[in-house]
């Protein structure tokens, strides 16, 4: 039975081009009519073309993509995406620009499958690594920043004129927070609020 070649090409927008992927898939060669493309994000993989790619692969069928961000961003389920692939659909991938994402058999003692896997194992830790460190570095800004008394969340709303006339009225019981906040035009929450913070 002759195995079929397929590409998968995708773009996070309508407005993107996906030209230099086609390009480089007719150059494989794949054939026009086995290549599927999406246009949508690549933070997951329910996407309708690639999912009909995927159920249309058979044992010993090839899925060509131009780079590992184009089949997904999210590198867990890009593992998990191989797994199905290599493991359940028992299919190759091969991945054009990173020679060692390519899962056919090399020689009689290493196999692609077990290369690629390592690899794509590899950048599945540096990629969250990177997001780890992304995340503490904002932290420690952010806790940089409060230390310098910068403020975070959106502005203070300012206090309308009179508020001061109405807090003392307020608070010497000649007026309730609900008729001060309506002569204000806040809402009441917002005038006894406002009253408390004074009073700090």
């Amino acid at each position: 039975m002759e195995h079929e070649i397929y590409g998968y090409v995708r773009v996070s927008s309508k407005d993107q081009c996906e030209d230099r992927q086609l390009i480089a898939l007719r150059g494989f060669p794949v054939a026009e009519k086995n290549i599927y493309s999406d246009k949508q994000s690549g933070k997951n993989f329910k996407r309708p073309k690639y999912m009909k790619l995927v159920k249309r692969l058979r044992p010993g069928d090839l899925m060509i993509v131009q780079s590992i961000d184009r089949l997904g961003r999210n590198y867990e389920e890009i593992l998990e995406q191989w797994r199905v692939i290599t493991k359940v659909k028992q299919a190759h991938i091969v991945v054009l620009d990173m020679p060692l994402l390519d899962t056919r058999i090399k020689d009689k003692d290493l196999t692609g499958t077990f290369i690629a896997d390592l690899v794509l194992q590899i950048l599945s830790y540096v990629a969250q690594t990177e997001r780890e460190s992304i995340r503490k570095r904002q932290a420690q800004g952010i806790a940089a920043a409060k230390s310098r008394g910068v403020r975070f969340g959106p502005p203070c709303k300012l206090k309308p004129e009179g508020f001061e006339q109405m807090r003392l009225l307020w608070k010497a019981g000649e007026i309730s927070g609900r008729a001060a906040g309506r002569s204000l035009g806040i809402a009441a929450q917002t005038f006894t609020r406002w009253c408390a913070e004074a009073a700090l």
